[in-house]
């Protein structure tokens, strides 16, 4: 793509918003109030706009290789903070996306150089779930499958976030997994069962008083 394309398209998407609603950009530069945070991957195929279907200022976006929520991760720790603390965001949606090329690198013993340490962490959700991964004989469902519980396990770090807990506890913030399926444009609430998820780590992560039970309910 040739980039003055990009300023032409610029030009285009200015006049049919003005033409709609003169103003338009005047409302926009008031501010922001987002309901959603959306953790994503990076894939050029994965716009969250666009898979919503939502507008400027309706969703707060991070993305990165994989939708990854590390803790030790200081721009995603920061995203997750504002958008919880300041921005006061009622969803927290962690969606990855079928046939990722970071999951898929993840599930190969290649050095990728700087890419290692990220990978690692995916490569420790196949540890977690390896049992249930080797018994699928089919390479791509196996390799979707990774997809499913990593965007688990993300939903997971993000409960382990005191920041997360609080919000849950205090205004009932809820978490959401879903997947994009690429092949088909499908947007897919995975229904993650946090109830008997959380209840395994409860004697290891202390959840801060959130009621699990209000979990399991919005999914």
């Amino acid at each position: 793509m040739e980039l003055s394309k990009v300023f032409k398209n610029n030009e285009e998407w200015i006049t049919a918003k003005l033409e709609k609603d003169p103003d338009y950009f005047t409302e926009l530069a008031k501010g922001q109030n987002p309901d959603i945070l959306y953790i994503g991957c990076s894939d050029s195929r994965v716009t969250a706009e666009d898979l919503m279907g939502v507008q400027p200022g309706e969703v707060f976006v991070h993305r990165n290789i994989a939708n990854m929520v590390i803790s030790i991760d200081l721009n995603l720790m920061s995203v997750l903070t504002y958008a919880v603390e300041n921005l006061k965001v009622d969803h927290v949606v962690i969606c990855g996306h079928y046939f990722c090329g970071g999951v898929k690198a993840a599930m190969n013993s290649a050095d990728l150089g700087i890419l290692n340490p990220w990978l690692r962490n995916i490569r420790d959700v196949y540890r977690l779930h390896r049992k249930e991964l080797n018994n699928i004989e089919d390479e791509n469902k196996r390799y979707n499958r990774l997809v499913e519980l990593n965007v688990q396990e993300q939903c997971v770090n993000v409960l382990k976030t005191a920041v997360v807990q609080k919000a849950v506890r205090n205004r009932g913030m809820k978490i959401h997994g879903w997947v994009f399926d690429v092949a088909s444009g499908k947007l897919i609430d995975l229904k993650i069962d946090f109830k008997n998820i959380l209840k395994d780590i409860t004697e290891i992560y202390d959840l801060g008083g959130m009621n699990i039970d209000s979990l399991a309910i919005d999914v």
